[in-house]
């Protein structure tokens, strides 16, 4: 049973449709292409009978070299894809002009083999030049692929496991605050799976959460969100493949994970860190500042006492052990910003007042 719910979709996610359909498509692709193989074999009346398994199995070879090429091709973003053809174009229209040009001097390059090489030659030679200089077309491929340019206002959001456990995405999302195509990973979704379907009560909730939130993004109106079938088999490490996909497409990792956020900047890959919005949009408080908390326990000090505001920064209350279960009022003293968020030092407000008479 537990084999048999692990297999099963995840609920309110809309799985990829198709799959057999293309399998089975791909297969009559190659069936067909070795076919072809067999019939140019014998157009070029190279078709005894011992030659024809030899065309056929070259034919099925270049079906297969052609399916290699499409799912390389997945994992280029399309203005890469554009500019490479449109070099690839250039060079063959090159060398034609080339050709007409040396055919004075060279007589054999006006042959279909001469103005073949030269034509493969300078196309490959196209291609390159125009990948090395992709940034400078950038216009014009912005042009005629809006947001397929990289571009970070516009560009895809992949999220991690963490951020969409956490929940607090889909408020940014149905806020307004994220743009863009939000990009759901495959492995992702599996992993989120793996977790609803634990043995641990904890685990398993926190898991079914994820699952909501991912059908919450699917019914915004205002976001876009998609299931990618993007995968790097050949890394284990879920991060990693995250920043593959992110470099891949051309977008951003969006996580809450300090060590993904870290690990991506090194490779260059543009993070959404949802702590760092958190603490940004937290209140600024000055010095002087009057604040209503509830103390709620002990601090690590003598006398100190701990509250927590409603966004929840932590308020180290002076001489505030005495006032635990109360609801106060504190001035402000000192305000610290850590790698785990802001804290907040403050007195007793009767304490300074009374001192200052």
């Amino acid at each position: 049973m537990a084999a048999e719910k692990r297999s099963a979709p995840a609920p309110g996610v809309v799985p990829p449709r198709g799959g057999r359909l293309i399998t089975a498509a791909r297969i009559v692709f190659v069936t067909l292409v070795g076919y072809g193989g067999y019939l140019l074999g014998d157009a070029l009346g190279l078709g005894s009978p011992w030659l024809a398994p030899i065309w056929i199995l070259g034919g099925g070879l270049a079906g297969v070299a052609v399916l290699a090429l499409e799912q390389a091709a997945r994992r280029v973003p399309l203005s890469r894809l554009f500019v490479g053809a449109l070099g690839a174009l250039g060079g063959v229209l090159l060398a034609q002009l080339v050709a007409a040009a040396l055919i004075v001097f060279v007589e054999p390059i006006g042959s279909p083999a001469g103005r073949g090489f030269l034509s493969l030659l300078l196309a490959y030679l196209g291609v390159v030049f125009a990948l090395r200089r992709e940034e400078e077309l950038g216009g014009v491929t912005r042009r005629m692929f809006p947001g397929a340019g990289g571009l970070p206002e516009e560009g895809y959001k992949v999220l991690d496991t963490s951020v969409i456990i956490d929940g607090r995405i889909a408020d940014v999302c149905q806020a307004g605050f994220l743009e863009g195509t939000i990009l759901v990973p495959q492995y992702v979704l599996r992993e989120l799976q793996q977790i609803a379907d634990s043995s641990d009560p904890l685990k398993r909730n926190r898991g079914r959460r994820g699952l909501d939130v991912l059908q919450r993004l699917q019914r915004m109106p205002s976001i876009r969100t998609e299931l990618s079938d993007l995968d790097f088999p050949d890394i284990r490490e879920v991060d990693r493949r995250l920043i593959e996909t992110a470099r891949t497409v051309g977008g951003a990792v969006v996580t809450n994970d300090y060590n993904l956020n870290k690990v991506a900047e090194l490779h260059g890959v543009r993070v959404l860190n949802v702590n760092e919005l958190t603490n940004a949009l937290r209140p600024v408080f000055l010095p002087g500042e009057v604040l209503q908390v509830h103390v709620l326990r002990e601090g690590k000090e003598a006398a100190q006492g701990v509250a927590y505001l409603e966004d929840g920064t932590m308020v180290v209350v002076d001489q505030g052990r005495r006032c635990i279960g109360q609801t106060v009022s504190v001035t402000v003293t000192t305000v610290l910003q850590t790698a785990a968020g802001r804290m907040v030092f403050a007195r007793l407000a009767d304490e300074h007042s009374g001192g200052r008479r």
